[in-house]
């Protein structure tokens, strides 16, 4: 049990880099609060003593704006980082090593009694306001990014991003270095390839334009498609 406890706040240290000591850490994460609770809920709930694992479970969402069903099943080394509004749903299986941040969802969607919840393997991030629905699997070493909905399973270490999630990476390397504002943005990777072919057809037509002697109209939507460009550059250029 002490060893558990141990583990469980050595994480926070490795997880989060703002963890100055241990009496800061004991006192002020919610989401070890969380975790902390919600083991002696999960061990009334396999007892069978649900109104009380379920009462106990109530009152740790009360205290820590976390919800995690008792059902729910979660491995060693799990942390929850800023973890308001995170919902845990009950046939929810997490691995080891898996970092959740603030309004991730792992929901559920049938009404029938039975798995219905996500899979999250080993060694899994799953970003801010992220959403998984489902019985999917979240295989071990993947990257959910923030504000993604994921309701397909995702292969091992690679990296989910969009509405609805998908494939943007695939790295097979440790995932722990999760920096949320560089990664991939498939909409904008579309709209980036629409304006450059868009700037490439409008070169061709000035220039046929001048070599047949016609006068080049005023673009009128040059000034929106520059701010557009700007939008969507993100210092990469188009």
């Amino acid at each position: 049990m002490f060893g558990t406890l141990r583990d469980d706040i050595r994480t926070v240290f490795d997880k989060d880099p703002s963890a100055r000591s241990v009496i800061e850490v004991i006192f002020c994460y919610p989401g070890l609060h969380a975790l902390w609770l919600h083991r002696p809920a999960h061990y009334l709930w396999q007892r069978k003593l649900y109104f009380l694992a379920r009462w106990l479970a109530h009152i740790n969402r009360f205290l820590t704006n976390i919800e995690i069903h008792p059902g729910a099943r979660i491995g060693r080394r799990f942390f929850i980082d800023h973890g308001a509004g995170v919902v845990i749903g009950e046939t929810s299986d997490i691995g080891d090593d898996v970092l959740l941040y603030q309004g991730v969802v792992l929901g559920g969607t049938t009404l029938e009694k039975k798995k219905r919840h996500p899979t999250v393997g080993n060694d899994v991030i799953i970003g801010t306001a992220a959403v998984a629905l489902g019985p999917i699997v979240i295989s071990d070493g993947a990257r959910i990014g923030s504000g993604s909905v994921v309701v397909d399973s995702v292969p091992p270490g690679t990296t989910v991003v969009g509405i609805p999630g998908r494939v943007v990476e695939d790295h097979h390397k440790p995932v722990f270095d999760l920096e949320h504002g560089k990664l991939p943005d498939p909409v904008a990777e579309a709209i980036r390839l629409v304006l450059r072919g868009q700037n490439k057809l409008s070169e061709r037509l000035i220039k046929l334009e001048d070599l047949s002697g016609l006068v080049t109209p005023e673009d009128e939507l040059e000034e929106e498609k520059k701010h557009i460009m700007r939008e969507f550059s993100q210092g990469a250029g188009i």
